[in-house]
């Protein structure tokens, strides 16, 4: 790979303020010779130890929000200095739940003379800003990321895409007028006595009807598979039916989760992006906003491929592609502190829970000087990884690149904890330079 073309460094002065990014070349210049230190490693950034001002030249920053991945590029006149793409984690709402149903259960086994404590628990609804703590987060991340970039860059333009949906329309068309303020539920007690109505009484399964069939309403995608409360997202079944047979693999409403029949495209992206919106308008009131239609029709005159941080290009504000980077920086959210004493969801290499291992300690934290996600180089193939896990107490190591794949060690994906020399311990943030050509575009 030509260094002409691989991802900008970040370059701070001696007093700490931006300067230009500079090539990977002269950043292990300056830090071989002693001459700047690292101190950012997302993103990864390097600061002078004598005084430079630098020649600072126009500088914008292209954002791509997202609930899922975030598109980041920095672009300067018909170049792209650097672009990267973050991952968040999509796990954090299950935990929630699970931690949940633990904390309840425990306070019923304890605690059951009590009353219910769950109830109007949380601080903060009536003043409008609080959000559910898997939202919030994602939101979070989303403002922390764009604030970590305008750290490191000198006085840059900030272009940011955001999203506005009107959900009554996606869900019908020709909505209008008051028919806003009537949902799909009005004149119904609930949204039980409305399925029943609109199924006429009838077993959609079966198609059994009348008097000694038992009805119940069926999530068609099951709650635990993200399924939601939704009318289009329920239907009604007899008990004889709505078995456990029939929910499991190779049932008949298991199959119909899959081909999720009879529902609408869910609306959890366009409910989280809606309020991403506001959130980013207040935080970044001085940035250039722009929506999807106007990202696709740039993207598409820069002769771009679909990506997040292709759709960040074109959102910079750039009027043509003069110089592209061979390389995006991928940087993903990792789990590193539990606090549960057994682990039940599968870390060493297993695909199914670990819930049946005697010998080995099921959620080992720390082994042999190495702690999970430090940063690690191998010692004979000089391959390097992230610390994901720990097999027989520590003695092996399971290493991943940053990208989800295993560092293989003789057609292994363990590695002898003594052959791994530690680079740098962690947080709980991955990263990984990816191709181009391996990359996959949508």
């Amino acid at each position: 790979m030509k260094h002409e073309n691989a991802n900008r460094v970040f370059l701070l002065n001696k007093d700490g303020k931006p300067l230009m990014p500079c090539r990977p070349r002269k950043a292990r210049l300056l830090l071989k010779s002693g001459k700047a230190f690292v101190v950012k490693k997302y993103p990864f950034t390097i600061q002078l130890k004598y005084g430079s001002y630098g020649y600072k030249q126009k500088v914008s920053l292209g954002v791509d929000t997202g609930q899922r991945h975030i598109g980041f590029a920095i672009v300067s006149q018909n170049k792209v200095l650097h672009q990267s793409e973050v991952e968040l984690r999509q796990d954090v709402h299950k935990n929630l739940y699970t931690r949940k149903i633990y904390r309840r259960s425990k306070r019923n086994r304890k605690t059951r003379y009590r009353q219910a404590r769950f109830l109007n628990r949380v601080h903060g609804k009536r003043d409008g800003l609080w959000l559910p703590p898997s939202i919030k987060g994602k939101v979070s991340h989303n403002i922390a990321w764009i604030k970590r970039y305008l750290a490191v860059l000198p006085n840059p333009d900030l272009h940011i895409e955001v999203g506005k949906f009107d959900m009554a329309k996606m869900v019908n068309p020709e909505i209008s007028g008051k028919q806003y303020q009537e949902g799909s539920l009005k004149d119904w007690k609930n949204y039980e006595y409305y399925v029943l109505a609109r199924d006429e009484y009838t077993c959609q399964l079966c198609h059994k009807h009348g008097e000694g069939v038992k009805l119940v309403v069926h999530h068609i995608v099951y709650r635990s598979q993200g399924g939601t409360d939704r009318v289009d997202n329920l239907i009604t079944l007899c008990t004889n039916c709505h078995t456990t047979k029939n929910h499991q693999p190779g049932g008949k409403l298991y199959k119909w989760m899959k081909a999720k029949k009879k529902v609408t495209k869910q609306l959890k992206g366009a409910t989280f992006m809606n309020i991403l919106r506001k959130r980013i308008m207040t935080a970044f009131p001085e940035a250039s906003f722009q929506y999807g239609s106007q990202t696709y029709v740039d993207r598409k005159n820069l002769l771009l491929p679909k990506g997040h941080f292709m759709d960040a290009i074109a959102i910079s504000g750039i009027k043509s592609v003069g110089q592209l980077s061979d390389t995006v920086t991928m940087i993903s959210q990792f789990r590193k502190k539990k606090r549960s004493l057994h682990e039940a969801t599968a870390r060493k290499g297993r695909k199914q829970p670990n819930t049946s291992s005697k010998r080995n300690e099921k959620n080992t934290k720390h082994a042999r000087g190495l702690w999970l996600n430090d940063y690690v180089r191998v010692i004979g193939n000089h391959a390097k990884g992230y610390v994901k896990g720990f097999k027989s107490n520590g003695y092996y190591v399971y290493l991943t690149d940053g990208l989800g794949n295993y560092v293989l060690n003789n057609g292994k994906n363990y590695i002898n904890g003594q052959q791994c020399r530690l680079i740098m311990h962690n947080g709980n943030w991955q990263k990984a330079e990816q191709k181009l050509s391996l990359y996959k575009f949508k």
